[in-house]
């Protein structure tokens, strides 16, 4: 889901802007669309979150209140199963890419079958496999 929230926020900083590029613009319409989607099916959804998402209102993560708005749209979406949509991930993914060219494929990873693999950054672990 910090994928998702990622592309939202990243979508709602860029792609509303005039300068940005008709493939940011589209690409962030299409999460936009797409996350609308899943939080509309969700039960409990709050609405101050679906409003966040459709005025383009997602708080940069730096300011006072974007860590606690972006905890409780993750926490939506996660309840709306956002995480199953393959097209909203892959479309979380395509914004990701387009606004943030220095960190290009940082945000893809593949794994199958794996155990014990953390994805993200700053993550602590123990494993105790048998």
């Amino acid at each position: 889901m910090e994928l998702v929230v990622a592309a939202l926020g990243a979508g709602a900083a860029v792609g509303a802007r005039e300068t940005a590029s008709t493939a940011v613009k589209d690409a962030y319409a299409g999460v936009k669309t797409l996350a609308l989607r899943r939080l509309r099916r969700g039960e409990s959804v709050p609405l101050a979150v679906v409003d966040a998402v459709e005025c383009d209102a997602i708080t940069p993560i730096d300011t006072d209140g974007g860590v606690a708005q972006r905890r409780e749209l993750e926490t939506a979406l996660t309840a709306a199963d956002a995480g199953a949509d393959d097209e909203l991930v892959a479309a979380a993914l395509k914004v990701l890419e387009l606004t943030d060219s220095a960190q290009a494929g940082r945000y893809r990873v593949m794994l199958h079958g794996n155990k014990g693999v953390q994805v993200g950054d700053h993550n602590t672990q123990t494993n105790h496999f048998s």
